[in-house]
């Protein structure tokens, strides 16, 4: 379980910087530029990432369950996962009308993936891990909303519904590829029972 502790306080350490710590953030970019400090970030959130992973199976090979969803709870999911497919899609994407609308595509996606993942996984593991990212994500929206009010940032603006139309088709397309395939090659379960 440590090692899935670990994994969690580096991956999501790296990613409140802004939240806890924008001085220092800055101060790293002024000192050696906006292409060096992407490029720690990158190293350290791929190595929180690894740890992450790997602590989480190394925990799920002894579980301590809370509780056991029942098995048609896991098309409640997948129909739950449509969605956030569409909004990380949405957020890689130039603004579109879906962006503009829900304001941060990404923090949406995250905390409907999170709460989905919850419904069907009560192991201490999976509270751990998808109750760290969507607290991460309840607290970095309401970080983006302060830094907004102090003029910090501003909302996406809609704009052309081409990148609405690239978001549905792409989240579609990967949501397709992580039901049949990916989600048992990469995670080694069925997304949905009985499959």
């Amino acid at each position: 379980m440590i090692w899935l502790i670990v994994g969690l306080v580096v991956f999501l350490g790296v990613h409140s910087v802004r939240i806890v710590a924008p001085e220092f953030r800055q101060s790293q970019i002024d000192r050696r530029g906006l292409n060096a400090w992407k490029a720690i970030y990158a190293v350290v959130s791929i190595l929180g990432f690894i740890i992450l992973v790997w602590g989480y199976g190394i925990a799920r090979q002894d579980p301590v369950v809370f509780w056991v969803a029942p098995a048609w709870m896991s098309h409640v999911v997948a129909l739950l996962m449509l969605p956030v497919m569409i909004f990380l899609v949405a957020s890689q994407v130039p603004d579109g009308r879906i962006k503009a609308a829900v304001k941060h595509p990404m923090l949406l996606a995250v905390k409907i993936w999170a709460v989905a993942h919850l419904l069907v996984n009560g192991d201490l593991a999976s509270v751990l891990l998808f109750g760290g990212f969507l607290a991460w994500a309840v607290v970095d929206r309401i970080s983006e909303k302060k830094r907004l009010r102090a003029g910090l940032t501003s909302n996406p603006v809609a704009g052309p519904v081409k990148w609405d139309i690239i978001s549905v088709v792409g989240g579609l397309v990967a949501y397709v590829l992580f039901v049949a395939v990916l989600h048992k090659l990469l995670i080694g379960v069925p997304p949905i029972i009985g499959m």
